[in-house]
């Protein structure tokens, strides 16, 4: 009872001299930081457990070897201690500050004397009462080795005057350079550099050949050194100055004589011709409406009209743009117009027929469009690329000059009076202009702008005069003349169902209750004109090859005058040939030439009334 007694008091003395202990431990350390948050850190309780023995069961030997080893661990544990300290020291060094530097030192001083104040004390309770020995449990052995860890973080010992978060920021930083070190970025970027860099071919340098000296040079003839035989040189050339005449010279504003370029004006067979071409003009007859023929008998009639050398010419020197027949029903008159800007006629009556061909130079551009008048068919009609709109009158041999604009170049025209007074002209920028051939002057009436960029063709309705159809680039309008104003002009009615540059669109020639257009998408339409609303619908589409390149004049699909539900146009088909479809599409007939026709037929005409005898056909270039 004494005994355990005893034991409770060493007991209680132990725990009361260590929380003495302790609090001294900790007075140190608030003389050190003034921050009260590192005294809880750095406060240390050693575990001591007391254990009674007696003096007589041991020797003095055993007493003094267990004082050694004591004292051997803890001076082992102050070297630890320090060891870790100055290697923490060490790899933190870099990235103190000097002030930084100073407060660890301190830091370190004070920790130091701390512990050994620590183990003085254990020391001297060991030896204080000698009934008593000292024996480090697990527990102190567990507690020393957590204080050396905590001392390894450089955070805790050499910062104590920083926070948690800037002493964890510094230990983030320290870290990161250190990985950021090992990585050895610099090293591998001079590397990367070292291969990026472009290695510059060798300069290959053609050696040029030596040149020798005594080499003799091409022999020249005496002519080339502009020497004569005895080697006096020769005198030099005179220059001669050389005018550029150009191809198409402008045509003098005015009225132009019909002087024929291939014949005598003075010869008495041309006095004979315009007297021919008068004549016919007085009995022609006039087209009244009657009923279609049956297709039968319709492709009877073509049967009998057949392509032969007789009725085959060259009539221009050039390629043929347009073409007209006289409506005479006595002769067969053809007029043709070239892109070299002549007009040429023919009389295929005449024998020899070189002889009945008559050419004249009216433009100095290509001639688009020809027309006898309806009123008096002794005037042609001519218009041309050069901006000009002339008449011929072959009962005074003269070309008058109905409309005039240099400025522009005209495409097409038509009449929209019967007695041919009043004409509509279509221009390629697509513009129009009201011409009145009864005004004086060579100007028109009224310049219309419309909604196309180009037009290329315009017909007016043959009944219903007030209505004209234009084809542009890909779509084609009707207008109302009634409605045309000098700003933009709306259509009354636009067909849009072509997907490729337009050719053509004309009524048909009797009733107008058809239009025919020519596509470059290798298709002609026909569509119900026969009551003008607000649409005009498609009825037929027919697949015919309308691509003729870029030196042939485009084809043109027109209206059979004495048959005005068929259509003819040419094709680039071996052998050359003319056909004929119905507007339902049906084929109905081929004109076959064979050697006499070895042209491509762009534009082809049919007499209004004429409905046997021969073909009339206006060819390209020989």
């Amino acid at each position: 009872m004494s005994g355990s007694r005893a034991e409770a008091e060493q007991k209680g003395g132990s725990r009361q001299r260590l929380q003495v202990n302790e609090y001294k431990e900790n007075q140190n350390i608030a003389d050190t930081s003034l921050r009260p948050v590192q005294t809880t850190v750095l406060g240390v309780t050693a575990k001591v457990c007391l254990v009674p023995f007696s003096l007589s069961n041991y020797n003095t030997g055993q007493l003094k070897r267990l004082k050694s080893l004591l004292d051997k661990n803890s001076n082992s544990e102050v070297t630890c201690k320090k060891s870790k300290k100055a290697e923490i020291k060490k790899s933190c060094r870099r990235i103190l500050t000097p002030k930084m530097e100073a407060t660890s030192s301190k830091e370190e001083s004070t920790l130091q004397k701390s512990s050994l104040d620590v183990h003085a004390e254990s020391n001297k309770w060991q030896y204080k009462s000698p009934s008593d020995t000292v024996v480090l449990s697990p527990d102190t052995e567990s507690s020393q080795e957590g204080d050396s860890d905590e001392d390894a973080t450089p955070g805790l010992d050499d910062f104590s005057e920083l926070s948690p978060y800037e002493r964890k920021r510094l230990k983030n930083i320290s870290e990161n350079a250190n990985f950021f070190a090992s990585l050895q970025l610099s090293e591998s970027a001079a590397r990367f550099r070292e291969m990026i860099k472009k290695r510059q071919p060798p300069e290959s340098k053609r050696k040029k050949p030596k040149k020798k000296e005594n080499e003799t040079g091409c022999r020249r003839s005496m002519r080339l050194l502009k020497v004569d035989p005895s080697g006096v040189p020769l005198p030099a050339a005179p220059i001669q100055t050389v005018l550029e005449v150009d191809e198409n010279p402008l045509i003098p504003p005015g009225p132009l004589e019909m002087t024929p370029e291939n014949q005598d004006d003075d010869n008495a067979l041309f006095k004979g011709f315009l007297q021919t071409w008068a004549e016919m003009s007085k009995t022609r007859s006039k087209n009244t409406e009657k009923e279609l023929s049956s297709i039968k008998s319709y492709k009877v009639h073509l049967n009998g009209m057949v392509i032969s050398e007789d009725t085959v010419c060259k009539v221009t020197r050039g390629s043929i743009s347009s073409m007209a027949i006289h409506p005479s029903e006595m002769r067969t008159l053809v007029a043709a117009g070239a892109k070299s800007g002549q007009v040429g006629l023919w009389d295929l009556t005449h024998q020899p027929k070189e002889d009945g061909v008559y050419l004249f130079q009216p433009h100095s551009q290509p001639v688009s469009c020809l027309y006898f008048s309806p009123a008096n068919p002794a005037h042609l009609l001519s218009l041309s690329y050069d901006g000009t709109l002339r008449c011929g009158d072959f009962s005074r041999a003269v070309f008058e000059e109905v409309y005039r604009d240099e400025t522009r170049s005209f495409s097409s025209f038509d009449f929209l009076t019967e007695d041919a007074s009043t004409l509509i002209v279509g221009h390629w920028d697509g513009s129009m202009s009201l011409v009145d051939r009864r005004t004086p002057g060579t100007s028109c009436e009224k310049l219309i702008k419309t909604s196309l960029s180009k037009i290329r063709t315009v017909h007016v309705h043959p009944v219903q005069r007030q209505y004209l159809i234009t084809a542009g680039l890909r779509d084609i309008h009707v207008y109302d003349a009634r409605c045309l104003n000098l700003s933009r002009n709306q259509p009354l009615i636009s067909l849009t169902e072509h997907t490729k540059s337009i050719a053509s669109a004309y009524f048909s020639p009797l009733t107008g209750n058809r239009v025919v257009t020519t596509c470059a998408d290798c298709k002609l339409r026909i569509f119900d004109s026969s009551c003008i609303s607000s649409k005009i619908p498609l009825l037929t589409t027919i697949r015919h090859n309308t691509i003729t390149g870029r030196w042939l004049t485009r084809f043109q699909a027109v209206w059979d005058p004495k048959q005005e539900d068929c259509i003819v146009v040419g094709s680039m088909a071996q052998p050359r040939l003319v056909e004929v479809f119905h507007e339902t599409g049906k084929w109905v007939h081929s004109f076959l030439g064979g050697e006499c026709l070895a042209s491509v037929c762009s534009i082809n005409a049919m007499h209004p009334t004429r409905s046997c005898g021969n073909l009339n056909v206006s060819v390209g270039p020989y």
